[in-house]
């Protein structure tokens, strides 16, 4: 984690009135992982640092404060923490074994936005773009 990041967090907390506690620091130090993450992965590294319902309402609280969003992989979900801690991205989302694959290519995929909002007389103001389906290893198996 870096210190920016941390910051950043104590800041939004407190300007929409919210106390920084230990469990919701350490809460948000659990969704600081490159790769997003099941409910069931985060508690699993809480190792008793936090206990599961605070998990749980901090989630909601970061959800509903914009510093996590949920990427779904069929009809569960991963959490990822949001835009204002990583890089704006997209992702592929296997279906099979619930692996979620970061797109890299912003390039392509804001033309293809500006393309198709033109088309249509529509200003984008933001997106989310995630494609659901198999990954490589979940199609060699089926076969």
């Amino acid at each position: 984690m870096s210190e920016n990041d941390l910051i950043k967090f104590r800041n939004i907390l407190t300007s929409n009135g919210y106390r920084i506690t230990k469990a919701r620091e350490a809460t948000f130090n659990l969704l600081l992982n490159p790769e997003p993450q099941s409910i069931r992965e985060i508690l699993s590294r809480t190792k008793g640092e936090v206990d599961r319902v605070s998990v749980y309402r901090n989630i909601e609280l970061f959800e509903k404060l914009g510093l996590v969003h949920r990427i779904y992989v069929g009809w569960k979900y991963k959490l990822e923490l949001s835009d204002q801690f990583l890089s704006h991205h997209h992702h592929l989302s296997c279906l099979r074994c619930g692996k979620v694959i970061d797109i890299a290519d912003e390039k392509h995929i804001k033309m293809f936005i500006k393309t198709i909002s033109k088309k249509f007389g529509f200003e984008a103001m933001r997106h989310q773009f995630e494609i659901a389906g198999l990954c490589s290893q979940c199609q060699v198996k089926q076969n």
